[in-house]
Formats: structure tokens, sequence, C-alpha cells
């Protein structure tokens, strides 16, 4: 059985390729040997489980380790303490027929309160069991919850929660749990904002104790490049690994399912379809951006996730969709709410105090997710570049200059007695939505994160393996006038580029409209006014 890239459940070293956890198992175990509880709260498919099931493993030798996952209890089960500790026990239970040193007292306990029969189940006396089983043990016992938001809407686990943190605040007199550790998307230190009404108190969390979890679970350069080593040696694809790893990195900024997802297409989909009998053609650039495509057109949990969060959340849809359209710098702010949602969901990272879209993977599905709203709105412009978009692509190359004479006279014809305030709020969204009848299907854009705020934004679009830049520029007043040859200049050096585009959204009145072409020594520059 050879090696696959995996993305659906746990991963395994010996099935699966897969990055080395071993630091982050390592900084894990610090924390537990600290006797630290805490939680792991990451967005969907982010690698918990496997790191969850790697750190059992890891620590089997020196702790008893109890592992859970609150998916195995029903939502029935919640309904009331007795219930719920029936259910939890029923789940030790499970465990403790694999362990070994468990006192007989203990385990008929623990039978006991798993029995459905018996009717006065009380949380109480389960965690004096286990405290029981603590002082008992010959090693330190570990908990593990994987999934534990699971039961994030009942107060039957605020209670639970509450009892744990009771056992770490009476640890020095009473044995307990050397650490504890809660899995799940949604961080239960807030986790009250899920459970309680709106008018009732939506910060208050009885699991305050936990300390910060601070592993960076996301993968590195370095990680992949050592996947991708590994991978290597058994396939002599011949690939750069250095420049894959770069360029998966670019993409993804390092989200696991995500890097996985597009070595598994390049490995299983683009070498196929490209009838190649082995799969060097696959692990190159255009291989890659192949398997870019794939995966922007594929239907899966995360990104069907990622978009009911936007449904889910009004507050959210509207603040992605400023920050992708509008250039609008959001500052972070740990106390909005959107904010917060958004990152905890994966939608976001925080650099420089800065948000920004948290990989350029989501962002261009996003882009593409809002463009198409866009369209059935405001379907004019989508039409007409679909009516003409065989004259914009020439022996497969983007014809760039055509794309932008044609967007400046059909968005004149359109749109040209509309405020300043219509086109500031929305001239970027109209071009990008002119743009995508051209690429889609082939191409993408997305835009480069260095430059997104209020006045510019810089659009990379990929397409059939070559990159065109396009600043889209907000000018007011006399700055169209003041601009100068020093600035496109270092437009065109921040990019290397030799030829670049420009498309103006000038509100000064004497402004021409119009296309034209300016010469800065070997370089070349197309710039649109509208």
């Amino acid at each position: 059985m050879r090696k696959v890239f995996n993305v659906s459940g746990v991963c395994r070293p010996d099935f699966h390729y897969m990055v080395d956890l071993k630091w982050r198992l390592e900084e894990i175990r610090v924390m537990i040997e600290n006797g630290q509880y805490f939680t792991i709260n990451r967005a969907r498919q982010y690698g918990k489980t496997t790191l969850l099931r790697a750190l059992a493993d890891f620590l089997k030798n020196d702790y008893m380790v109890v592992s859970l996952d609150f998916q195995n209890i029903e939502s029935g089960e919640y309904i009331d303490g007795n219930s719920f500790v029936h259910a939890i026990t029923r789940e030790i239970n499970k465990k403790l027929r694999r362990m070994e040193g468990v006192g007989s007292k203990v385990t008929e306990k623990l039978a006991r309160l798993a029995d459905f029969s018996f009717q006065n189940a009380r949380m109480a006396e389960m965690f004096e069991c286990l405290s029981e089983w603590c002082a008992q043990s010959e090693k330190p016992v570990v908990l593990l919850i994987d999934e534990v938001d699971t039961a994030a809407n009942n107060q039957v686990f605020l209670d639970f929660l509450a009892q744990l943190r009771a056992c770490y605040l009476d640890r020095d007199e009473t044995p307990t749990f050397q650490s504890v550790i809660l899995a799940g998307v949604y961080d239960v230190r807030n986790i009250s904002r899920k459970i309680r009404p709106e008018n009732e108190h939506r910060t208050n969390s009885p699991w305050n104790i936990a300390a910060d979890f601070l592993v960076d679970m996301s993968f590195s350069i370095k990680d992949i490049s050592g996947m991708l080593g590994e991978y290597e040696a058994d396939h002599h694809t011949g690939m750069n690994i250095d420049q894959m790893s770069q360029m998966l990195y670019d993409y993804t900024s390092g989200y696991p399912y995500l890097v996985s997802r597009l070595c598994k297409f390049m490995d299983e989909r683009v070498a196929v379809e490209n009838s190649a009998s082995v799969r060097t053609d696959a692990w190159t650039k255009s291989g890659f951006l192949e398997a870019v495509k794939l995966l922007l057109e594929d239907q899966n949990p995360l990104f069907e996730s990622l978009i009911g969060k936007l449904h889910d959340f009004p507050e959210l849809n509207d603040m992605i969709s400023s920050l992708l359209f509008q250039g609008q710098g959001v500052a972070y702010n740990p106390d909005d709410q959107a904010i917060q949602n958004a990152r905890m969901f994966g939608f976001i990272k925080v650099e420089n105090s800065r948000v920004l879209p948290a990989n350029r993977i989501f962002e261009t599905r996003l882009y593409n997710y809002f463009l198409l709203k866009f369209s059935a709105q405001n379907s004019d412009i989508f039409t007409e570049s679909f009516r003409q978009k065989n004259q914009f692509v020439i022996d497969g190359h983007l014809n760039m200059r055509r794309i932008l004479e044609k967007f400046v006279e059909t968005f004149d014809d359109l749109y040209g007695n509309q405020n300043e305030a219509f086109l500031e709020d929305t001239g970027r969204k109209y071009f990008m939505l002119f743009l995508k009848p051209i690429i889609n299907g082939t191409g993408n854009c997305y835009v480069e994160p260095q430059t997104r705020n209020h006045e510019r934004m810089d659009l990379v679009i990929d397409y059939r393996g070559e990159q065109y830049i396009c600043e889209l520029k907000i000018w007011h007043g006399n700055a169209y006038n003041e601009r100068g040859e020093r600035q496109l200049s270092d437009y065109m050096d921040y990019f290397h580029i030799k030829r670049g585009y420009m498309l103006s959204f000038n509100f000064n009145k004497k402004k021409q409209i119009g296309v034209k072409d300016i010469v800065l020594g070997d370089r070349l520059l197309t710039e649109a006014v509208v």
C-alpha cells in the first residue's frame, strides 16, 4: 500500500505524507508537565484531531492518557446531568478496557455511573471517582477531549467545565488530572456567547483557568519541504522542492488542509489529466496552478463551512466584503465581534495589527462567491464582458490592454453619470466582475496584501501560468496630476515587472477617459482612466 496525501480524518505517518509534528508535541508536553489546562481552538480541518492522536501516542510511556471525542455523545445525552454522566462515563469505560493499572474499585464505580438503569448519576460523584483514579494511578492522568464545542449549546456542558475548573483550583489538596486539553473550533474560554441569550453575560466562562496555547499549527515552508522530501524520495519526480514548498505556502499560508489538498490534486489528478506516466509534469509551476484551479472549483466541507458562516453571521459577511473590495484598512480590535468570529473561523489573519485575508485560496474563493452574488444584481457589465470575452484571449495569452479598453468603454456607457461615492464604493468590484467571465475556469485573481488600502489595490491575475499585475487606484483632487513617473516606477519595481497595468478611478473634473501607454525606460505601463 503506497502512501497518499490525506484530507479526510486523522493523518498517520505510516499511511500518509504529513509534516513532522515532533517539535509541536514537545512544546505541548512542556505545558502538560507544568500542569496547565488549555484549549486548542483552530478553524475547521486545521489538524486538531491529528495532533491530539499523535499527542496521546507521544505521552503514553509517561502518562495515563484518556482521549475522548464529544461527537460520540448524542445530543439527547446533554438533556440533564444524569444523562451526561451516563454518556461520558460510557466513553471513559471504552478507554479503560485498553488500559492497565486501573483499580477495580474505580472501574466498578465508573461502570455503575455508565449504567442507564442507575437514575441518580451525579456529576460530583463522577468527579470524585475520577479523583480517586488520579490518586491511585502510577502515572499522572491527562484528559484530552476533541470536538468539545459539539456540546457548546448545552448548560450541562458549562456545569462540566465548572467542575473541571474546581478540580484545577483545588488540586493542591485533592488529586486530579495532570492536564486537561479541550479541542474545537470555538474557544471555550468565550463559549458562553454561543450558549447564552443575547441579554445575558456573554463573556463569563467557567474555563477562565485555561493557559494560552501558542503552538503554531500552520505548516511552515520548512514543514512543507520535509513532507515533499519524503514524497520525492518515493516517486523521484525531479520537482524543485524549495520552489514548490514556497508556492504552496504563498497560496495557503500553511493552512494544513489546503496544503494537503493541493498536493493530493497534483499527485492524483493533475498527473492523470496530463496523461503523464510519471508525475514529473504535475510537480511544476504549471501543474501547481492547475491544482489551484481544481481546488477553487472543489466542493468540500471546509469551503461549505466557510460560506455557511457568512450566512450565519451577517456582520462577518459585511466586514469580509469591505475588506476584499473596498480596500478599507481594518485595524485589529480583539473586542470586535465580527473580527473575533472571522479569526476564529479562519477567514483572516492579523499582521502588524492589520486584518488581512487568511490566505490566497480563501481570498480567491471568497472573491468568486461575492462576485457571483454581485453579478445577479448588476448583470449588465457581467453580461457585456461575457458577450465579448473571445476577443480578450489571443493564442492563449490575455490581452490586458484590450480588456482595459473595453472596460473603460463599457463602464462609461453604463455608469458614467454616477456620483463619486458610488464609484469609490463599487468601482473596483465592477472591474473584477468584468474580468471574471474572461478568466473563469482558466485563471484566477487575488489582491497583493501589502498594497491593500483605500487608495490602492494591486490585482494579480494568474492565467495559464502567466501573471499580470494591474494596480487599481482611486484618485481624489490633484493627486492624479501630482502622480509623477517616480511613483509608477516604484510600482513596477515592487513587482519586478517590465509590463504593468493601471486602472484609475479618477474624480478630477478635467480627467481624460481612455487608455494610454507610458514608457518608463525599458518598461511599459498601460493606464486606463474612468
